[in-house]
């Protein structure tokens, strides 16, 4: 499916099919007219003699300095080429792929005074499979994510590298390979390039794309603990959760009933007097709820930025103006990545809980540490250890990023975002939150089969059968890690949420 460019209709979807599964973009016929009459502004002042930041300046701190007429072309470049200081390992492909689709979309809303060659460029490169080599590190978030960005620029000009068919290449090669000439950079067009917030919004599309599906795994998993447990469904009463109407909430509530519902071990103790649940349990809509209402609120804030202009100076072709302004300062987006890496965290805390009470038998009624062998055998013990560690490490990392502020180009740029800071930490949050959802998976897998013959609702039966067909009940122990990574990869397929979802019908929209 292609993927139109427009400037204004992009959604996270979008950028995911583009980005990660290689799907083709083009430019909307809609959008030319705007492009060639931002770039007509630019031309005009240009021979009128109007001074223009980062056209006909210097940048940042320099932006008082004039360029002669003749060192526009170069001034550009040497923009590009300076501003490629990141260090740090490259990004992965996808992210690369993203900025460059979303750097794309923004040049295509008409605001940036680019000539069309320069667009058509972007596209190509995505489209043939050049993916510029890209640091990590380096961005303060504002003048936008301009050293990974420059990066970017880079191979755009036949310099820097690139990734071609999993080969690191010079940049020029891999242009080459892939039948894309180089752009010769004139007025405007290198500032164009490198302002913005793509970096970090390519981070959090994905990011926001993956967390709804982690989100539908923590419900699932969360169900298959109650279960293994032997939990009340008291608490997931829809007129509970009515009563105080947080969308999230009352969602998580709705979902955890479907998923729940017609099991025969919930029926096995159904007079058994348990009024309460421990917290990790009864407050699972609560929880939950609220960092899905967290990552909804995220998503909105993406999907406006990821269609926004964000460079400096912007260009209004209605009115023949160019003006400098700030909407390169990623702070929406900042604040954004510390709310959802929270988010995040907590779906991988109270996981953890919920991990430890099925295997202390002093609080599940299981076996200890869910094996029959127990002081021969440590069963699943140390899973719970892993998942400590990393709730634990998540707590570091949900440390908000965007409460810093360093200074910049001799305090021209005295307050600054760390949006991609806050997006990288994100990542690593989610990646261990699937790792802790994926050990609750296993350990809850194994609670539901130690009931047995008692079986668990039909949306469980599947879930279970999902797990058992990469990894089987733990009879003796072995090595628990590639029980964890398969268990990871089937999440990442959706596999487990796919099956239950056959039976219950779309859980959790975003």
């Amino acid at each position: 499916m292609t993927v139109v460019i427009d400037g204004v209709s992009l959604t996270i979807d979008d950028v995911v099919s583009v980005s990660r599964h290689h799907e083709p973009a083009e430019l909307a016929e809609s959008a030319l007219d705007g492009i060639l009459r931002s770039r007509d502004v630019v031309e005009k002042a240009l021979k009128e003699g109007s001074v223009i930041y980062g056209v006909n300046t210097g940048f940042g701190d320099l932006a008082e300095v004039s360029i002669s007429k003749r060192d526009l072309a170069q001034l550009q470049v040497n923009l590009v080429r300076s501003h490629c200081a990141g260090v740090g390992p490259p990004f992965h492909e996808e992210i690369v792929r993203g900025m460059m689709l979303l750097r794309a979309n923004a040049l295509t809303k008409g605001f940036s005074g680019v000539r069309l060659d320069l667009i058509e460029v972007l596209v190509d490169m995505l489209n043939a499979g050049i993916t510029p080599v890209v640091p990590q590190q380096g961005s303060v978030g504002s003048s936008g994510d301009l050293a990974p960005l420059a990066h970017m620029a880079l191979v755009l000009i036949g310099e820097g590298e690139a990734y071609f068919e999993e080969e690191r290449l010079d940049g020029a090669e891999a242009m080459r390979r892939g039948g894309v000439s180089p752009v010769v950079l004139e007025a405007k067009e290198g500032v164009a390039l490198i302002n913005g917030t793509q970096p970090m919004c390519a981070i959090g599309s994905i990011l926001v794309h993956d967390a709804l599906a982690t989100m539908k795994d923590a419900c699932v998993a969360a169900a298959m603990s109650l279960e293994a447990l032997r939990g009340t469904r008291a608490a997931m009463d829809e007129r509970i959760h009515m009563a105080r109407r947080h969308e999230g909430q009352t969602d998580i509530a709705l979902a955890m009933m479907e998923i729940l519902r017609d099991s025969e071990i919930n029926q096995s103790h159904a007079d058994c007097g348990k009024v309460q649940d421990a917290y990790s349990l009864r407050c699972i809509p609560q929880v939950l709820g609220a960092s899905l209402d967290a990552i909804r609120y995220v998503r909105g804030v993406l999907e406006t930025e990821i269609n926004s202009a964000t460079d400096n100076p912007l260009v209004f072709p209605e009115e023949g103006e160019v003006i400098s302004g700030g909407n390169f300062h990623g702070q929406p987006v900042a604040i954004a990545m510390d709310f959802l890496g929270v988010a995040l965290a907590e779906l991988a805390s109270i996981s953890e809980r919920r991990i430890n009470r099925l295997v202390n038998p002093n609080l599940s009624g299981l076996p200890a540490f869910l094996t029959k062998e127990g002081g021969l055998e440590s069963g699943l013990m140390i899973a719970q250890y892993t998942a400590a560690a990393l709730v634990s490490e998540n707590k570091v990392l949900a440390h908000p990023a965007s409460v810093d502020s360093i200074p910049t180009s001799a305090d021209q740029e005295d307050h600054v975002s760390m949006g991609t800071v806050a997006a990288r930490k994100c990542l690593d949050i989610l990646e261990n939150t699937r790792n802790v959802v994926a050990i609750e998976y296993m350990c809850a897998a194994q609670g539901i089969d130690l009931l047995a013959p008692l079986q668990p609702s039909n949306p469980l039966k599947k879930a279970l059968a999902a797990i058992r067909e990469v990894v089987s009940t733990l009879d003796d122990d072995r090595a628990l890690y590639p029980d964890i990574v398969k268990i990871r990869e089937i999440m990442a397929l959706r596999k487990i949420t796919l099956n239950v979802e056959e039976v219950t019908g779309p859980l959790l929209a975003g």
